[in-house]
């Protein structure tokens, strides 16, 4: 009954707009114009009978002229039928097609909702639209357009950096909001730019994995597990890595490898707190996965892996003080006297944080893992397993300021060294070695 009252209420506003000028008497020619027109003619008449008689005008002059005149009283009285004519016509026909609307289309349009329409489905909607009060739809409305409103802006970064491609923070951007839209394959893109773009930095590295993991189905094996695991070698403690280390090997098959990690991961998070109940949870079906025996001989070579440790203490020498920036990147790592130049345990800090020491570990190798695994089988590199701080008992020292902030050494970089020393027992109490970075790289 509401929809026929409006739908009235509306067909009579329609018609109130459009009856009136339709219904309305057209202005007619009065009734008295050819009378005027026969008083001009008969005025001018007596103008030129005027000049004719004083000798202005020529009586062939006065004949020509008085044709003209009578030639043009009778287009005008032609002309002024006609239009009376027309006029009467219009208004005949703006009145017909008034009665034509107010009668027919109503009729029409009534037949064609009774054949066409669905009158329950009113109901329907207002059925389903009741559950739904203001509040759940202005917040629907609102959502919707920061979504809009989000993706115009994603939209315009694009477009930015397509002019701007050495913006490495602008690029982080992009691709953390695609990751948002859950746009995997533009994040993966956006990503590789920023990581070319920043070198070996661990939280990029990390993003980077991560959206190429959930563009290819939510697997870690192959590049994403490598950078997972460089980033790793960087910063041992960072709770992204051990999270991504721990399923890469989890999705390996190596669940030995992936509970090392998860169980250092749980040692860094809140007692009580959800993510730390969640890792004790996958913990937990981990060791289903485990037979018992493995599980032990696991425990017991991992010992001397806990205990083998390097007490660094690094500093800058004054002279290269100027030549470093606060922000530039410290790399404080061990490596094996001879053979493959891959560190056995490496610790990223900043400039600013010298004087700083430090200990290395086999936590800190660049494939953290058991003794037994290495921390390369996740990526098919078996003689990646010696490849450990535990297993030599001499080793090199290096501490190294990176303006790339690359792990890799280059020229520019300053550097400090000690050629050779003892891989100690962390019981044994000793004090730290030294270093001071008091040279450049050639």
């Amino acid at each position: 009954m509401l929809f026929l009252l409006i739908a009235s209420v509306m067909i009579l506003i329609a018609f109130l707009i459009v009856l009136p000028p339709l219904w309305r008497k057209q202005p007619v020619a009065e009734p008295d114009q050819d009378q005027r027109n026969i008083a001009i003619a008969r005025q001018r008449l007596a103008e030129l009978k005027e000049q004719l008689q004083a000798g202005a005008l020529t009586q062939a002059l006065y004949d020509e002229q008085r044709v003209e005149l009578e030639q043009a009283l009778s287009d005008d009285l032609d002309i002024s039928g006609s239009l009376e004519s027309h006029i009467k016509t219009t208004e005949t026909g703006g009145r017909w097609m008034a009665l034509v609307l107010v009668l027919v289309i109503p009729f029409l349009a009534g037949s064609l909702y009774w054949t066409l329409g669905n009158y329950q489905s009113l109901t329907q909607t207002d059925q389903a639209a009741t559950p739904m009060d203001g509040g759940s739809a202005a917040r629907l409305l609102e959502q919707s357009q920061q979504l809009e409103q989000f993706n115009k802006m994603v939209a315009g970064l694009a477009e930015r950096l397509e002019k701007q491609p050495d913006d490495a923070l602008g690029w982080t951007m992009l691709g953390r909001s695609y990751k948002y839209l859950q746009q995997y394959p533009k994040a993966v893109v956006a990503f590789e730019h920023a990581y070319k773009l920043t070198g070996d930095q661990p939280e990029i590295m990390l993003l980077y994995a991560e959206a190429l993991a959930f563009a290819n189905n939510e697997q870690l094996a192959g590049k994403p597990a490598e950078l997972v695991f460089k980033a790793l070698a960087m910063e041992p403690d960072n709770t992204t890595g051990l999270w991504f280390g721990g399923m890469a090997k989890a999705q390996a098959g190596d669940f030995v490898a992936a509970m090392a990690l998860w169980k250092k991961l749980e040692s860094l998070l809140p007692p009580g707190s959800e993510p730390r109940q969640e890792i004790q949870g996958l913990l937990a079906k981990l060791a289903t996965q485990i037979p018992e025996g493995v599980a032990q001989a696991e425990s017991q070579s991992a010992q001397p892996i806990k205990a083998a440790s390097i007490d660094v203490q690094v500093s800058l020498a004054p002279e290269l003080q100027k030549s470093a920036s606060p922000e530039d990147t410290v790399f404080v790592y061990a490596q094996a006297l001879s053979g493959s130049p891959m560190p056995l345990a490496i610790v990223r800090k900043k400039v600013s944080d010298l004087p700083l020491t430090v200990s290395l570990n086999d936590a800190m190798a660049m494939m953290p893992a058991t003794a037994r695994d290495g921390g390369s089988a996740a990526i098919g590199r078996e003689p990646m397993r010696s490849m450990k701080l535990s297993n030599f008992e001499q080793v090199k020292l290096l501490a190294r300021i990176s303006k790339s902030g690359n792990a890799i050494k280059q020229p520019g970089d300053l550097i400090g060294v000690i050629e050779q020393v003892a891989v100690t027992d962390k019981s044994s109490d000793k004090s730290p070695h030294k270093i001071i970075i008091n040279s450049q790289v050639k």
